[in-house]
């Protein structure tokens, strides 16, 4: 960890398209089948998924949601939202790692130029990812940058430092956010390999260990002028992206949820012992964990079927929405990300409590839920979701519209 990115990959893609949510939802399940059977070696030995990352990007589900004008299947984000999930309950790492490749073909749909549009859609559908340079370290808050687009001719210049880059180590192309000289956000995408871009593994977080969000630093990096998306003009638009960035979050925690209940479930049935007073032969007869493995499960079913509503939400808002539409929908998703924030944590500690002692061994590596689980809930703090969503209802006040809304 902290050396300049080595990691290989495919760098001429070629996709396969997905044409429907239907195909979109059996491939995810197929992949996942696969990713499941060493998601607790590659974690443990901190295994980058590069290979597994081919597969995915290669499957054409990184460009499920590309509009279907531009010869996407431009599935719904309620489909978008369970591939997610599901590749998720595999390997969490896999399952975040496109989350924001997947959130900036929203933001070119809703921000991007007509060539634009064609050009990067076109690079995508052929299996081209995009890695984050979003977030700094640094900066006060989340939403401040101090990474400069500054003018150099006809083109430009990015000069900064990025931290928590998801997908970077693994992405043909950066999108990257800094300010231009009028201090108006920007995302202005440069390809791997650019001059004065290094990417540095040093991401030592105690969960999500194999998304490699690391970091980034940009010195005198060239940018074409007609690769610059100028996203300051949505400040004072309603659209849908802030929406779409948290649907993915919430996902990856739905995912993580199911797979910590999955894993109690195995783990009960197939290891633990039976608490002596129960007069049980077998775990998975004991009274109390039976209520306790219930009651997760139902808590699972509903916060699924609220990230299914929360994605319907978007889809009703993608064409034209007035700020009334986008309130609605952003605390639909908030409801969403709540759920399954709290039930991640909850089922990766109930797993242990549930399994038994047992459970903690090393070699079974299921601490890998909870410390999934805490790592990425950290996004943005549910706290602030409740808040948002009683000020919406009590003083008709409107959430924010960014990404961690």
């Amino acid at each position: 960890m902290g050396a300049p990115s080595t990691v290989t990959f495919d760098l001429h893609p070629r996709a396969k398209r997905i044409s429907s949510d239907e195909e979109a939802i059996r491939v995810a399940r197929e992949l996942a089948e696969d990713f499941a059977q060493d998601a607790a070696l590659r974690d443990r030995e901190r295994r980058l998924p590069a290979a597994e990352l081919d597969r995915f990007s290669g499957s054409g589900l990184w460009a499920m949601s590309v509009p279907k004008a531009y010869g996407g299947a431009g599935v719904s984000f309620a489909t978008l939202a369970k591939v997610i999930a599901i590749i998720s309950a595999a390997d969490p790492s896999i399952g975040q790692i496109p989350q924001n490749h997947l959130a900036f073909v929203d933001v070119l749909r809703v921000f991007g130029s007509e060539a634009q549009k064609q050009r990067w859609f076109g690079r995508i559908l052929e299996g081209y990812r995009l890695g984050n340079a979003f977030s700094e370290a640094q900066s006060r808050t989340v939403a401040e940058f101090q990474t400069r687009l500054r003018p150099a001719g006809e083109n430009y210049v990015l000069d900064g430092e990025k931290f928590y880059c998801t997908g970077a180590l693994f992405a043909h192309f950066h999108h990257v956010g800094a300010m231009d000289d009028e201090g108006r956000l920007n995302l202005a995408v440069v390809p791997r390999g650019a001059p004065g871009l290094t990417i540095t593994d040093d991401w030592s977080g105690f969960g999500q260990r194999i998304t490699a969000s690391g970091s980034v630093k940009l010195e005198g990096v060239p940018v074409a002028a007609d690769d610059v998306v100028p996203v300051w003009r949505g400040v004072d638009v309603p659209n849908a992206n802030g929406a779409v960035s948290q649907i993915i979050q919430a996902a990856v925690d739905a995912g993580i949820a199911r797979g910590a209940i999955e894993a109690t479930i195995q783990f009960v049935k197939e290891t633990s012992r039976p608490w002596l007073d129960s007069g049980k032969a077998t775990a998975g007869e004991d009274l109390f964990i039976l209520r306790d493995v219930g009651q997760l499960m139902i808590k699972l079913h509903a916060a699924e079927a609220m990230l299914e509503s929360a994605g319907l939400a978007i889809d009703a808002i993608l064409d034209g929405p007035d700020a009334g539409a986008v309130a609605n929908a952003t605390i639909r998703v908030a409801e969403a990300k709540i759920l399954t924030t709290e039930l991640a944590i909850e089922a990766g500690d109930k797993l242990h409590e549930l399994a038994g002692t047992r459970s903690t061994l090393a070699r079974y590596n299921l601490d890998r839920y909870w410390r999934n689980a805490r790592t990425h809930t950290l996004h943005d703090p549910v706290r602030w979701k409740y808040f948002h969503i009683g000020n919406h209802l009590l003083n008709g006040v409107a959430p924010p519209r960014h990404a961690w809304s």
